[in-house]
């Protein structure tokens, strides 16, 4: 179903920023790790630097959160559709078999009519519905 595609392909994105985000946490920590080593001190250009990488994973963060939101609408939606699906295969089932019986209602009366045209052949036979 079309529902379960677009969860897929949600469910892959939020991987890829899952990815980003620790992509970018790595990065914060060698770097950290690097200066430490070389007792250097962050100027600050380099703290707005490690700020801004902050923010591009605190930004996927969200946008995760907001797929995940999305998820739950489309799986309470999909559940939905599926339940609506099946009381309207239901009903047709249900009207399939009303029709059936007039259906048969009415060849019973096309049977039980014995009165034919004079001289009329079978295959002229008057049809009642």
């Amino acid at each position: 179903m079309i529902f379960d595609s677009l969860n897929e392909l949600l469910e892959h994105i939020k991987q890829v920023e899952q990815d980003t985000i620790n992509i970018s946490k790595e990065a914060q920590m060698k770097l950290s790790s690097f200066m430490e080593k070389n007792n250097m001190e962050l100027d600050d250009e380099a703290a707005e630097a490690l700020q801004y990488q902050d923010i591009v994973s605190q930004q996927l963060t969200a946008t995760i959160e907001a797929i995940e939101l999305v998820q739950k609408n489309l799986q309470m939606f999909s559940h939905n559709f599926k339940h609506d699906e099946e009381i309207a295969d239901e009903s047709v089932v249900k009207l399939r078999t009303k029709m059936n019986t007039v259906l048969e209602q009415a060849k019973a009366k096309k049977d039980a009519f014995s009165g034919h045209v004079a001289s009329a052949s079978d295959e002229h036979e008057i049809e009642f519905f």
